[in-house]
């Protein structure tokens, strides 16, 4: 059964962070898919490679080494490949803040332990520890480690100090409110708000965990001030700020003037 496990990180403002970890299977899922992708793509290199070493006549007729064309294609189908399959999650973390595109289909990514996004050389080093999480095949190695763990994390994760969680999605999230106020009174308090207002919530709710914690913690004090104070409303105290501005962002878009 998928882990519902989350991990509660404190901030120096003593606001407190939930991660949803991800679980072994939505990772194994992000791991079949990546790697049905690097097979298609190996077997593509190699069908390359065949083309370039069958096309060594040609080179000969131009006046082109026989050997010239032979190394091309000696490189392509070894070296590619080689380097496919090292660099393809590295390259992929790196490009899109901690996915590749078995993670997007997932739904998850990777970050730092601390909540921030993971720095270049935290992710080369994470993904070189597949040599020795891969062992003795199958990743075996990664398996029993994340087995023995509750945070779900393999060798490259405790070396890099990352973690695996899922992305929230806008769409999944329930706001909540708190009692005292009425569907018809919130509605009155926000239209107070603006179309720039929402573009605002939003952006910052897409973007969140692209940016530094202590950054992003920062502003969504701002932003929960600001439409507080435009609104006229108060922020429940036992609701976290994230929460506060998603409720906010799924009110204004299910209003009329928003859609």
């Amino acid at each position: 059964m998928e882990s519902l496990d989350r991990l509660d990180i404190e901030t120096p403002e003593q606001i407190a962070l939930e991660l949803p970890l991800a679980g072994i299977g939505s990772r194994l899922l992000a791991l079949a898919t990546d790697s049905l992708l690097q097979f298609f793509a190996v077997v593509a290199i190699f069908i390359i490679g065949a083309f370039a070493a069958a096309g060594s006549n040609v080179f000969d007729r131009i006046g082109s080494s026989r050997f010239f064309s032979q190394t091309i294609g000696a490189l392509v189908t070894i070296l590619v490949p080689f380097c496919m399959y090292w660099g393809y999650f590295a390259f992929f973390e790196i490009l899109w803040q901690g996915r590749t595109p078995g993670k997007r289909i997932a739904g998850i990514r990777v970050i730092h332990q601390s909540g921030r996004p993971m720095t270049s050389i935290e992710c080369i080093g994470r993904n070189l520890m597949r040599g020795v999480d891969i062992l003795p095949g199958m990743y075996g190695v990664g398996l029993i480690t994340m087995l023995c763990n509750k945070q779900n994390r393999r060798l490259g994760d405790f070396v890099a100090g990352t973690l695996v969680v899922h992305d929230k999605a806008l769409d999944s999230v329930t706001p909540t409110w708190g009692e005292q106020a009425s569907a018809e009174a919130l509605a009155s308090e926000l239209r107070k708000l603006t179309a720039d207002d929402l573009v605002l919530i939003e952006t910052y709710l897409n973007r969140r965990y692209e940016v530094d914690q202590v950054v992003r913690v920062t502003t969504a004090q701002r932003i929960v001030a600001m439409v507080a104070q435009k609104a006229g409303m108060t922020k429940p105290a036992e609701q976290k700020d994230d929460d506060f501005l998603e409720g906010i962002a799924r009110q204004l878009r299910n209003t009329a003037s928003f859609r």
